[in-house]
This record gives structure tokens, sequence and C-alpha cells, in this order.
């Protein structure tokens, strides 16, 4: 699927929930479900900086595809975390560096965050965002 397509998906999902504790308890469930980021990847390099509570996030590139792994300490950011992941992870380099970011609004993520989880959110797109790019620069 492109990554288009899945952040049509997500939309389309959000979009059955009439109140935003229903869509909290939903990012919430999301979390639960990321794959456990393996114990060596919990490094300091790979901490997303300016995230409230504490985000791993590592890529790999397999052939021409990232595939990013992830964890939070705190259940609510590895939610968002894993929406993440589920829209750019198997991915082109290119095609992440290309994505628009639209679909976060959409779901109104952004502006249902307290300030420091809504500048978390930021950055760990900008992270994933400079994974692509050193992927690419690769290539």
């Amino acid at each position: 699927m492109t990554i288009t397509e899945i952040q049509d998906q997500i939309v389309d999902e959000f979009s059955m929930f009439d109140d935003w504790m229903e869509r909290y308890e939903y990012i919430i469930e999301l979390g639960k479900k990321l794959p456990l980021i393996n114990e060596e990847f919990k490094t300091d390099d790979n901490i997303i900086k300016g995230c409230q509570s504490k985000v791993w996030l590592k890529g790999e590139q397999n052939n021409d595809i990232i595939v990013f792994t992830a964890d939070s300490d705190a259940i609510l950011t590895k939610g968002i975390i894993a929406i993440l992941i589920r829209a750019f992870s198997n991915q082109k380099a290119a095609d992440i560096l290309a994505a628009d970011m639209g679909f976060i609004d959409e779901i109104g993520l952004k502006e249902h965050l307290s300030p420091t989880r809504a500048n978390g959110l930021v950055s760990m797109i900008k992270n994933i965002k400079m994974y692509a790019l050193a992927f690419e620069s690769k290539n």
C-alpha cells in the first residue's frame, strides 16, 4: 500500500469515533499493539529529542525500503508513534520525504494534544523524515 492509502485508512478509522475520548482510547490500543523494539535499540542515540516522554525510534533500510520500530514509556505517545510507523514503515525513502502530513490534521491529532505532546509529534515526524533523508542520500 502507498503512504496515501494508509493515511486514508487511518483517517477513515478515526472518523468512526464520535468524541476524542474514544479516539484517545483507540490511540492507546494502537500503542499496545505496536511490535516491541529490540532492547538493543533503546539507546540515547535513538531517543527522539523534544518529546515529553521517552520515545525510541530506529529505522533500518532493507533493500530500498525503510522499516521503523519504536517504543515509548508513555502509552499515549506509544500510540502516536504507532500511527506514524504504520504510515511510513515499509516505504521508500523518497516516498516518505514526499509524503503529505495532512492526515494528522484531518484526524485532529495535533489540536487535541497538549502543547508538549504536539511538539513531540512534530519531533517524531522530523526524525522519520531525517531517517528517510539519510537513507536516500546513501543510494
